[in-house]
């Protein structure tokens, strides 16, 4: 069998032990060559298998080329990706200077003990059938991410779901054997993600957690059979994550908790750094929703070690840093580092908002405003300094300015954090005439985050004002939106 014929992906694997191209050395060049028959194998380009073990296709064609030598590491995550079966890793040697090679992920435990459960078959809210794709956005597959577009299968293929993935799971098939499947769990994925934005319902939990619960199945018996599917521990990373955020909405701390730890363990084993930051900062909130401003900080501070470099990363720390601060009573601290998430959102390049697009134009300005005003808000709570509390609605406000249309729960939040932030001020008139038509909204919506700034509103005008008449009526409107509401 020669290099050549291996090369082209027309017949088996290669063998022998043979120079390939000029000087380049044994055993980089056999070693390149096998490479490039198991990508081909499984029609893979260099772009794209680039992208599933996190190097540049250039990084891709000098490994196949024999020009350099990748790591015992690489070699090893390889190996993985491609279900190559223990072939790469003789060729590259002996291993890495310390004479061996890193352990493997094999026998992770993927599932058990998951939330939820007892789901006979998929229940997809309505809403999620409005807009379904007809091709996944750019970058938004984990296996061809900018690499070619995606069709995904029509939204009736849903019904089909539950099987697929468990007839996957049966045969253990690796990710890139399940192109179709893969695609439709990313476009549920999307829409449900959508409809957690824009709804104040949490109906798609169920949906999200069946298909999670499938996907952890069907990576447990891939790894089992072939290593670790980092393309499933990826997505089901991010599945983990949605269901953390919608458990956490229903004000199931404990749950959210749960699937948060579970996400974070995938999304570090799949090397997916992107998720791993933002589930950190799920950490971060649920520790300030009870209370423990410690463990807030806490978090925030682990979240900061993972963007020591800078960039993007840096920025989102230095916004939950300074609402950790705020919830510890550090002042000093607090603004410094809403001052630097202002400063580091003005200085992210193309490269950062090409990983984190959330922090493009309005949203980036949205996402900073609202933690700075949440945490200079927190600060003056503690502090009763009124000219903080000022400093805080400033926020709020450049915050709601850029609440894209249809994104009512955060609506809902920074209007009823605006007018705790006016009654920190002194300002009840413009606390109340803010607030009171979104009451019943707030109530209704059922929505942790959204309770949590309701009840500190309350809180905070009953403690100052509570003996006047327009706080009393407030109050009434509060109890009998809850009574309507059956809460």
């Amino acid at each position: 069998m020669s290099v050549q014929d291996a090369s082209a992906g027309k017949a088996g694997p290669v063998g022998g032990r043979h120079a390939y191209g000029d000087g380049v050395p044994t055993p980089w060049a056999e070693f390149g060559a096998q490479l490039r028959y198991c990508r081909r194998r499984l029609q893979l380009t260099q772009r794209q298998l680039g992208r599933l073990v996190g190097y540049h296709h250039s990084l891709i064609s000098k490994w196949e080329s024999g020009t350099r030598e990748p790591t015992a590491g690489v070699v090893s995550g390889l190996e993985r990706v491609l279900n190559a079966q223990g072939v790469l890793s003789p060729l590259a040697g002996a291993g890495d200077e310390r004479g061996c090679w890193p352990p493997t992920f094999r026998g992770a435990a993927f599932s058990g003990p998951l939330p939820g459960g007892g789901e006979q078959r998929l229940l997809v809210p309505d809403r999620v059938v409005d807009h379904w794709p007809e091709w996944l956005d750019a970058d938004g597959c984990a296996l061809h991410a900018g690499d070619h577009g995606c069709a995904v299968p029509p939204f009736g293929d849903l019904v089909l779901l539950p099987d697929r993935l468990r007839q996957a799971r049966v045969t253990a098939a690796p990710a890139v054997a399940e192109a179709d499947l893969v695609h439709l769990v990313l476009a549920l994925l999307d829409r449900c993600e959508h409809s957690a934005l824009r709804s104040t319902s949490t109906t798609v939990l169920g949906a999200v957690e069946q298909v999670l619960r499938s996907l952890a199945a069907w990576a447990e018996a891939a790894d089992v059979a072939q290593g670790p599917p980092l393309v499933l521990m990826r997505i089901a990373a991010r599945y983990a994550q949605l269901a953390g955020r919608l458990r956490m909405q229903r004000g199931q701390g404990a749950l959210a908790m749960a699937w948060v730890a579970h996400g974070l363990r995938w999304a570090e084993a799949a090397g997916d750094t992107i998720t791993r930051v933002t589930l950190t900062t799920d950490l971060c909130t649920l520790a300030r929703l009870d209370g423990d401003g410690p463990s807030a900080l806490g978090y925030a501070q682990a979240l900061a070690g993972l963007g020591a470099g800078g960039g993007w990363i840096a920025t989102l720390a230095h916004m939950y840093l300074a609402r950790g601060y705020a919830a510890t009573g550090d002042g000093a601290e607090c603004r410094r580092r809403a001052s630097l998430s202002r400063s580091g959102l003005d200085g992210l390049g193309g490269r950062d908002l090409a990983q984190a697009p959330w922090l493009a134009d309005g949203q980036g300005q949205l996402r900073v405003e609202s933690a700075v005003a949440g945490g200079l808000r927190d600060l003056a709570v503690l502090t009763g300094d009124r000219a903080t509390a000022r400093g805080a609605a400033r926020a709020a406000v450049l915050a709601l300015e850029q609440v894209p249309a249809g994104m009512l729960p955060t609506r809902l939040l920074l209007t009823l954090r605006l007018a705790d932030c006016h009654a920190g001020a002194g300002e009840l008139d413009a606390a109340l005439e803010l607030a009171a038509p979104v009451v019943e909204q707030a109530v209704a919506a059922r929505r942790r985050t959204i309770s949590h700034e309701l009840a500190g509103l309350h809180g905070h005008l009953t403690g100052t004002w509570g003996g006047l008449r327009e706080v009393r009526d407030f109050q009434e409107r509060i109890r009998a939106a809850r009574a309507d509401a059956g809460a």
